[in-house]
């Protein structure tokens, strides 16, 4: 759904002072009072999706004060933040009159960009924002459990990261049969179910209204097989609504099982240019693997990806994996520790807009002649698609 039929946007227009009244919530005012900001810092409210969203409105704070007034005809979780930086603060955007106060806090991230807490800020006068807060909740609630578990098993998970570093495949297969390990990996496994099971039941609690699909966006990286019953299971005022359509678009994408992908070139570690039909020389099958060093699903497909690989390589299978990294060193840095064994690619934008990535991990499986047979197939799934595509 194009964002522009949702939101309007005027920077004190006198056409919303006149024209709209406040008590028929038909407008919102934002007011914003902000300390720790810099001169004339521009405040961005961008829709939070698993899409590469943009600002839907924008306004120059000058000395920490800004004014926004605007229409929506659906409310939108947005995150609000400052241009060009790190840090942001979730809300809803709805017709009523905001309060935005309190203190920035800034320090410098990794790469020098300036990076705002946004703990002191506090946002006032919108009852969805804060039923949108309780909601999340859920999410530090699970944080906590996980911390425990990692806390609990520090040790285990340092003995596993050295035997990683060392590269030693032998000793590493040894320590996953030990009890220590089998434990952790039962507790790990017995905490993903947990938030499975969680996230599911709050998403089941409001399949009636938008909170439904929006806490599925919210909650989660990306949106599988498991998720679909949980869209059908929506009321029809679910399903219509703007994230309603957001989640039905990412779960059924129209027009890709079955049509030929876009072919590509693109440039190795060397600077060698290498293209699509190059790569898929000689194989059956080929899976176009879209991930980031700082995606944590992605890592955690890498062992599976591998065991796959191993199996049916021999068998004209063969792997591409495409990093969205914006920086060399990150990608360089988890191609070093995690030792894949088939091409890898650094895109610089273009692969990615070229196949309309909205998010990672993204996955396309297609035969020797680049049509598609599979799309985001992950775990079991991608391993039984294999399994009936290299039967004898």
């Amino acid at each position: 759904m194009n964002l522009k039929t949702i939101l309007s946007t005027t920077l004190c227009s006198l056409f919303l002072l006149i024209g709209c009244s406040p008590k028929t919530a038909t407008s919102y005012t934002i007011s914003g009072e902000i300390e720790g900001l810099p001169a004339e810092a521009v405040i961005q409210f961008t829709p939070i999706s698993h899409d590469l969203e943009t600002p839907i409105a924008e306004a120059v704070a000058v000395n920490g004060k800004f004014t926004l007034k605007g229409q929506m005809e659906e409310p939108l979780a947005v995150r609000l933040s400052v241009k060009d930086t790190y840090g942001s603060q979730m809300m809803m955007l709805e017709n009523a009159s905001i309060n935005i106060n309190g203190k920035l806090t800034e320090s410098k991230a990794y790469d020098g960009t300036a990076q705002y807490d946004f703990s002191g800020l506090n946002v006032t006068g919108s009852p969805l924002t804060k039923k949108y807060m309780e909601l999340y909740s859920i999410r530090g609630k699970m944080d906590d459990i996980y911390n425990a578990h990692h806390e609990t098993y520090a040790e285990v998970h340092a003995k596993l990261s050295a035997l990683r570093q060392e590269k030693n495949e032998a000793a590493l297969e040894e320590f996953t049969k030990t009890e220590e390990y089998k434990a952790m990996a039962e507790s790990e496994s017995n905490f993903f179910q947990t938030v499975s099971s969680s996230y599911e039941q709050l998403v089941m609690d409001n399949k009636d209204t938008f909170w439904g699909p929006l806490m599925m966006i919210t909650l989660t990286s990306y949106l599988g097989e498991e998720q679909k019953s949980w869209y059908e299971a929506f009321s029809e005022e679910a399903k219509q609504s703007y994230y309603g359509q957001k989640v039905k678009e990412e779960l059924y994408p129209a027009g890709q099982v079955g049509s030929e992908v876009e072919a590509f070139t693109i440039e190795d570690a060397t600077g060698k240019k290498v293209s699509l039909d190059e790569l898929c020389q000689g194989k059956k099958y080929i899976l176009l693997d879209f991930w980031a060093s700082w995606c944590n699903p992605c890592r955690k497909e890498i062992p599976n990806l591998k065991k796959l690989y191993a199996q049916y390589a021999d068998k004209g299978f063969e792997i591409i994996s495409i990093s969205i990294d914006k920086k060399a060193e990150d990608w360089e840095k988890a191609l070093e520790e995690e030792q894949l064994p088939w091409p890898n690619f650094l895109d610089k934008g273009e692969i990615a807009a070229l196949y309309k990535i909205k998010f990672v991990p993204t996955m396309y499986l297609i035969d020797a002649e680049k049509v598609m047979v599979g799309e985001n197939l992950r775990g079991e799934e991608l391993a039984n698609k294999l399994e009936s595509l290299f039967q004898p």
